[in-house]
């Protein structure tokens, strides 16, 4: 293992545990040249697992790949990096008990469920690439269908609830009450 600091070969294992979801070792290291602290993370690397291309070529399965474009869709929204891990390990998951061979399409198609619950922007940035948007019109027409769906968590509300609308004499200060009085008539 290289030290990501000075590029030096040997380090120290100082910690060594196993991931939340007990798929991966998750290793504290230390660079012996510079004192460097660095972590790795061991897992198995399944190689049974094959895309089908859209242009019906194949190709090894690449969690890389699945990490990075999530990640470039989530650019500089406040999404936290374990959230990201855990959609792409769910990801992978649903994906190693689908076959060896899984199109390309359903990994987009399965990213995009993922991050239509963690975040709308993010879910747009990455529909804008895979549905291939050509179209204005295409990009309106899925921000409208994000428009009717229900929020389903409580950290997307509505501006006002039905109940909790202020009422207008409620709101009113000394100096507009006269001035909304006046509207009325």
């Amino acid at each position: 293992m290289r030290c990501p600091k000075c590029g030096f070969r040997d380090d120290k294992v100082i910690d060594s545990r196993q991931s939340r979801d007990s798929s991966s070792i998750r290793r504290r290291r230390v660079c012996l040249q510079c004192a460097y602290r660095f972590t790795t993370y061991e897992q198995i690397e399944r190689s049974d697992l094959r895309v089908i291309k859209r242009d019906r070529t194949h190709e090894p399965f690449d969690r890389r790949k699945l990490v990075n474009s999530l990640a470039k869709a989530c650019e500089k929204r406040s999404i936290s990096l374990v959230t990201l891990e855990t959609a792409v390990d769910e990801i992978v998951h649903e994906l190693e008990t689908s076959g060896r061979e899984v199109p390309s399409a359903m990994i987009g198609t399965k990213v995009l469920e993922k991050l239509r619950v963690i975040d709308e922007v993010a879910y747009l940035r990455y529909a804008s690439v895979h549905r291939r948007f050509e179209e204005v019109d295409e990009f309106v027409d899925a921000i409208q269908a994000l428009g009717r769906r229900i929020k389903p968590n409580s950290l997307q509300p509505e501006l006002f609830a039905p109940d909790m609308a202020p009422a207008p004499s409620q709101s009113a200060t000394p100096a507009t009450a006269g001035r909304e009085a006046e509207t009325k008539v």
